[in-house]
């Protein structure tokens, strides 16, 4: 069990290009340790559980290669699994040659041949794949108020994902009206708190002689640039919903609601 793994997210949404992907399994197939291609995580955490517990159970340290450490975190919770221990590496964010000093350096992972496995999900997963960061929801239900094709429930003003695959492609109308940021796209390109960036915090005071009126200067303005700033994302929301909703009355006949939507 003291075997270390890498998992490594080809993703299927192409948030990375297919040179950099191929450049990052070059470098993962020179470590000493065993490597699994995930076809792809999102998927993988749906209809492959039985994989992600066996992972959990045989290895005592894991790797990721993913998006967002807090998409993938969500990821998982939302579906009722966990990796003890995981680390997760940003492929956006980081370069091929960070991620090999990271794993050499940070990780120590020596040099050798590693055992590599392709793990296929099964499923046709939409770009459009939802997760809430339960810790940001505050449950006000206005995900499931906007959305039109039933990912959500909202029952007992509790909210849960239910169908992740029946959201709409380029409709990220509830993420953008989410009051807290908690609502994730973890196969968004951009590199955004809606593809699950960390939410910026406040301006907090941390000392006693801290300038208290400049502090609370700096917050109103602050709160006021988000405020324009939200305003702008509801209004924008709206649209990409009454679009949305223009597509689902023009769907064709027999397709049942909720699960039209567009293939990669």
């Amino acid at each position: 069990m003291n075997k270390s793994c890498i998992l490594f997210c080809n993703c299927g949404a192409g948030v990375i290009s297919p040179e950099k992907s191929e450049q990052i399994k070059s470098v993962v197939e020179l470590l000493d340790a065993d490597l699994y291609q995930l076809h792809d995580f999102c998927g993988i955490v749906i209809n492959r559980k039985d994989f992600v517990k066996a992972i959990d159970q045989q290895y005592s340290r894991k790797i990721m290669i993913a998006c967002y450490p807090r998409a993938i975190k969500n990821m998982l919770a939302q579906n009722d699994l966990e990796l003890s221990g995981l680390e997760v590496m940003n492929f956006k964010e980081l370069s091929v040659t960070d991620i090999a000093s990271k794993l050499r350096t940070d990780f120590s992972i020596a040099e050798g041949n590693s055992k590599t496995e392709t793990v296929e999900s099964g499923l046709d997963v939409p770009a459009w794949y939802p997760v809430v960061d339960q810790p940001l929801c505050i449950d006000c239900g206005k995900c499931f108020k906007f959305c039109l094709f039933g990912v959500y429930t909202f029952e007992n003003k509790q909210l849960k994902v239910v169908k992740p695959l029946s959201c709409k492609n380029n409709c990220p109308a509830c993420g953008r009206n989410c009051p807290t940021s908690a609502i994730i796209f973890p196969r968004l390109k951009e590199n955004s708190v809606l593809a699950g960036a960390e939410p910026r915090t406040e301006v907090k005071s941390k000392g006693l002689a801290a300038d208290i009126n400049m502090i609370s200067t700096l917050n109103q303005r602050s709160a006021l640039r988000r405020n324009i700033f939200k305003a702008g994302l509801m209004e924008q929301a709206e649209v990409e919903r009454r679009k949305a909703l223009e597509e689902l009355k023009t769907a064709p006949p027999g397709l049942p609601k909720g699960e039209e939507k567009e293939k990669l």
